[in-house]
């Protein structure tokens, strides 16, 4: 991150390219050569630095490499190795080289005792620069958080750190990750964060997210107190700092660019050429140890200082290594920032509702039995709204198909994730006809001014509000759409024997071991031609309900109807709504939907024959979910 002028060339330089434009060249010459250069196998490393003489950098801007082992001419053939010429040609311009023995080895698996305790204890609010790592790593270890990020496309906030803290040899994606890190505290059962969601090893840097399950966050960065807002690029002599598991706050400046590095990861993986920048000591502010970074460290995040000497917002790259044990030179290596960003698809900051990629509506395959929507027979298929050719209109978390005579959906399929629900407001959020569908197939707030009709969810709002917290804002603002609106009587769900209709989905939680905390329902309204019409529209008198839900592995369906007259819109006793349990195959008759054969296997229920010889659900407990 270049926050200070360029030097320009020195008089007796003036015919040369300035210095801009030769690291301009290098950094083009080792994102297209650097992997074929780290072949021989003596060389560690190859980026841009200044020029190394009797242990001090100077000013002259070189392509240096790093290698495993210097040595005479002679003994470079028993090292499988080349000498490294004086001169490279780039662009036309000979560069000098610069040759510097040194190796690296990843930041992790700490037995250092940490300087402050809190760095290595269960958080119940997360914050970057504390111990993490994979709960199922042997042996047991323990990294960083570097700081916290958002997915580009549905707004999940994740923990960001390295591949080989939170995914490792042995790891897996879904795996589940630990705070603290297994090494610090070993109760991985009580310290799990979330799960591993991505990860990479490779050129674009060792980096990896996983999510936060049951805990809050803050951004800040312990003991730095910033937080990241905007992604920077290194530049030779910028001063960086990092606050990590292991060492805390170590300040450091940056003295090679564009810099790939070979690795040895070990076991199955071996060596890895990671694309990176590396960071030295920075004399004014040594550590008390002299150590830059230690083990534990790998996973922190290296901020740009501003001008005063304070960290600043601007993120300068992911720590992953530090110096091999023999080597007598102190430095970290740390991934480019935006690499890791790129690679991850992540951002610092989460999208806002409006701009989330379309998020596919209702999900077939969301209790793992794949579980299709309900189909409309041959009559009904020409009365579908059509959108994109299809009549399925897919929102966030549920998907439904409308009627062009009636403007009301035929049905509306959706899913409820018990384990990431929020509590969101409704306040400011209108009413609205979806605009990609004509506004003549829908039905608007003509229908309930001054009158006793409500406006009544068919996919319940709160079931909707699931994810990650933007992901629940579209959901939640979705949900207003009149397409997913019905008219109700007031107080429709209250009158309705203590609510029984409107708390159907939370007694399927409530009552029985739900597998992974997910329910999939679909409702609608029964379309009857003998409907009372009320302002030019037909208006429903009944509406049903599917609650589908696996326990133990087997799927189950429960059907449900409830009866409303509207006969006397302006009067209407309140104890004249009944709620049923019934067959599925009742429901497909009077609705004239097709439900999948998974459905009907999932329904066991047994009923007489006749409606009317049954008794209406008096209380949740009357419901047989078995």
């Amino acid at each position: 991150m270049a926050t200070k002028p360029k030097k320009t060339a020195s008089p007796s330089k003036r015919n040369g390219p300035s210095e801009e434009m030769l690291i301009g060249s290098l950094r083009r010459y080792v994102r297209a050569r650097g992997a074929e250069l780290l072949e021989d196998p003596n060389v560690t490393s190859v980026g841009i630095g200044r020029k190394v003489t009797g242990g001090r950098r100077g000013k002259q801007v070189v392509l240096q490499f790093t290698v495993a082992s210097k040595a005479e001419p002679e003994a470079l053939e028993a090292l499988g190795t080349t000498p490294i010429p004086g001169t490279i040609t780039v662009d036309g311009i000979e560069v000098p080289t610069d040759v510097i023995e040194r190796s690296y080895k990843p930041d992790f698996r700490s037995v250092a005792e940490v300087e402050s305790p809190a760095r290595k204890r269960r958080l119940d609010t997360i914050e970057p620069g504390v111990s993490v790592g994979l709960a199922s790593s042997e042996p047991p270890g323990a990294g960083t958080i570097g700081c916290i990020v958002f997915d580009q496309s549905d707004g999940t906030p994740y923990v960001l750190s390295n591949w080989h803290v939170l995914h490792g040899p042995d790891g897996a994606l879904g795996d589940a990750v630990a705070q603290p890190g297994p090494h610090d505290d070993n109760r991985v059962r009580r310290n799990r964060l979330g799960v591993l969601r991505r990860s990479h090893l490779g050129l674009g840097g060792d980096c990896a997210v996983a999510t936060i399950e049951d805990r809050a966050f803050r951004q800040e960065i312990f003991d730095l107190g910033v937080a990241p807002s905007k992604l920077g690029e290194p530049e030779l002599d910028d001063k960086v700092v990092k606050s990590g598991r292991t060492t805390s706050v170590t300040h450091g400046i940056v003295r090679r660019i564009d810099t790939v590095a070979k690795i040895n990861y070990g076991g199955h993986i071996g060596v890895k050429t990671i694309g990176c920048f590396e960071i030295g000591l920075d004399p004014a502010h040594l550590p008390a140890d002299g150590e830059i970074s230690k083990p534990g460290d790998s996973g922190a995040t290296w901020m740009f200082k501003q001008g005063n000497g304070r960290p600043g917002t601007v993120m300068a790259g992911l720590h992953f290594a530090g110096e091999g044990k023999s080597d007598p030179d102190e430095h970290a290596l740390a991934c480019l920032s935006t690499s890791v960003f790129e690679k991850l698809e992540i951002s610092l900051t989460p999208p806002a509702p409006e701009d989330i990629e379309s998020i596919v509506g209702y999900d077939p395959d969301f209790l793992g039995e794949r579980i299709e929507v309900p189909q409309l027979d041959a009559d009904l298929v020409r009365d579908a709204v059509l959108l994109d050719g299809s009549e399925v209109i897919p929102y966030t978390h549920f998907s439904l198909t409308l009627s062009k005579k009636r403007r009301f959906p035929f049905w509306v399929a959706w899913n409820i994730n018990g384990g990431s629900l929020k509590k969101l407001s409704r306040n400011g959020i209108p009413f609205v006809k979806d605009p990609r569908l004509p506004a003549s197939a829908q039905v608007g707030n003509e229908l309930y001014e001054n009158n006793r009709l409500d406006r009544g969810h068919i996919a319940r709002r709160a079931d909707l509000l699931w994810g990650s917290l933007p992901e629940a804002k579209k959901a939640n603002t979705d949900s207003f759409f009149y397409t997913n609106i019905t008219p109700q009587m007031d107080d429709f769900n209250q009158s309705s024997k203590n609510g029984l209709w409107g708390r159907l989905e939370d007694a399927v939680f409530d009552d029985v071991e739900v597998d992974d905390l997910k329910v999939s329902v679909f409702g609608g309204p029964v379309f009857q031609d003998d409907d009372r019409v009320f302002r030019r529209l037909k208006i429903p008198r009944e509406f049903w309900k599917v609650i589908t839900f696996t326990e133990q592995g087997v799927l189950k369906a429960k059907a449900f109807l409830l009866t409303q007259n509207l006969n006397q819109l302006e009067a209407l006793d309140l104890d004249e709504f009944r709620v049923f349990q019934v067959s599925l195959s009742e429901l497909q008759e009077r609705t004239q939907l097709l439900f999948p054969a998974t459905l009907h296997k999932g329904d066991t229920l047994v009923v007489p024959e006749a409606l009317a010889d049954r008794t209406p659900l008096e209380r949740l407990a009357d419901i047989q979910w078995d």
